[in-house]
């Protein structure tokens, strides 16, 4: 797979597990699991990245006597989601053309 494509496709699924509620890095990559691996060097850049970006909000608590840092989607991070699903849309109007052999 393309990486600029999974790259895009991350971000997505992260953002789609945090609009599920809050959560955490362990927890996020425990969520993803059964879908798409992704490793902790992976997710937190990514996590970094859509908070640059203004799709997510941290704030840390303690838990267990040290701090954890929990993560929440934004509104931007829900208009990043639906952006993807409406270009996800398009790409399988595509992918038919194309499976078709350019016959309409």
């Amino acid at each position: 797979m393309d990486s600029q494509l999974k790259k895009g496709l991350l971000d997505v699924c992260v953002l789609s597990v945090l609009r599920e509620g809050e959560s955490y890095g362990y927890k996020i990559i425990s969520d993803l699991a059964p879908y798409i691996e992704i490793s902790e060097s992976t997710l937190y850049p990514i996590l970094k990245r859509l908070e640059a970006a203004g799709a997510l909000t941290t704030q840390s608590r303690e838990y267990n006597g040290r701090l954890r840092k929990y993560y929440a989607v934004t509104a931007k991070g829900l208009q990043k989601i639906e952006e993807f699903i409406e270009d996800q849309r398009e790409f399988e109007r595509i992918y038919a053309f194309i499976v078709k052999g350019g016959k309409q």
